[in-house]
């Protein structure tokens, strides 16, 4: 497809009797924010393995910028950035000495090793922590050298598997900058694996798993559109006023809310009874909504209740 990244076709993978992945077909455009949704289990982590040639198939057809995971493992892994749940670096040795070994391996050394160090301290502010040891730093510092090792190479693609999970909201607002300057300069495409629905929101386009197949895709507002409704929310108005519209209605402090199926039905109701909306709001499903809807479990905590 043109102008994809990542093309995949009738992806399956099974553990045994478990059936991961149940073909999967979906392509992710070169340079958007691409989310990827769905409970533990769902089958996010199997198809990011296979993606990244971490894990075999067991049938289907995987292409990573134009490149075919069975035959051209190399030059996908050469393309791909990964920054994992679970840090990959080694604790005893210094943040330089982390991120000297790993460029090591994609022929970055000597002064174009310290050229790219320069630019990604400066720029995820980890210059003052460069010669301490991992293992005593906090974890949003950790997680900052998380992604310079994953960008050490300038990747065009950069998949981020619940990368603010247990991170402070300072660290958290810097990784997003830093990812959103990426995109705009450097053209970069991110693959998110996240359970904040917040940073879902603002994703090009969104794939919801459900026990390894694919429940709903399409951009954050196509979802809303097509998944939940529109949240009125009246003030100065008493339950007796309400009661003309019939339909049931939510209590809040100083405030009633009401559902309905679309903006479209919000204005008709506004239009009918304009006595009763003298001060009122509209706004629209959340990604919280989508994904409770899709999948009749809310995401928390990286599970689905």
């Amino acid at each position: 497809m043109e102008n994809s990244i990542i093309e995949i076709s009738g992806l399956c993978k099974a553990y045994g009797e478990v059936q991961a992945v149940r073909d999967l077909t979906f392509s992710v455009r070169e340079g958007e924010l691409f989310a990827f949704l769905g409970e533990n289990g769902a089958g996010k982590s199997t198809t990011i393995n296979i993606i990244c040639t971490a894990l075999a198939k067991d049938s289907g057809r995987v292409c990573v910028c134009g490149a075919d995971i069975d035959r051209e493992k190399e030059r996908v892994r050469e393309t791909i950035g990964v920054v994992y749940q679970g840090s990959r670096l080694d604790g005893p040795l210094s943040v330089w000495d982390n991120l000297e070994s790993r460029a090591a391996l994609y022929g970055i050394t000597g002064a174009a090793f310290r050229r790219r160090l320069e630019v990604l301290s400066e720029r995820l502010e980890f210059r003052d922590i460069l010669r301490r040891p991992l293992r005593r730093l906090s974890g949003g510092q950790r997680r900052r050298i998380d992604i310079a090792r994953a960008l050490l190479h300038q990747p065009r693609l950069l998949i981020l598997d619940e990368p603010t999970t247990g991170l402070d909201p300072q660290t958290r607002k810097l990784l997003w900058q830093v990812v959103e300057e990426l995109r705009r300069e450097e053209g970069l495409t991110v693959f998110l694996t996240t359970h904040y629905m917040e940073e879902a929101a603002d994703a090009d386009s969104v794939i919801i798993l459900d026990h390894g197949k694919i429940a709903a895709e399409g951009s954050p507002l196509e979802l809303k559109n097509a998944w939940t409704g529109d949240h009125i929310t009246l003030y100065g108005v008493g339950a007796e006023e309400l009661s003309a519209l019939g339909l049931p209605a939510e209590p809040l402090r100083d405030a009633f809310r009401i559902t309905v199926p679309n903006t479209a039905e919000a204005t008709k109701l506004i239009l009918a009874h304009p006595e009763i909306f003298r001060d009122y709001e509209i706004t629209k499903g959340c990604m919280d909504d989508v994904f409770l809807n899709v999948t009749g479990r809310r995401m928390e905590g990286g599970e689905a209740k």
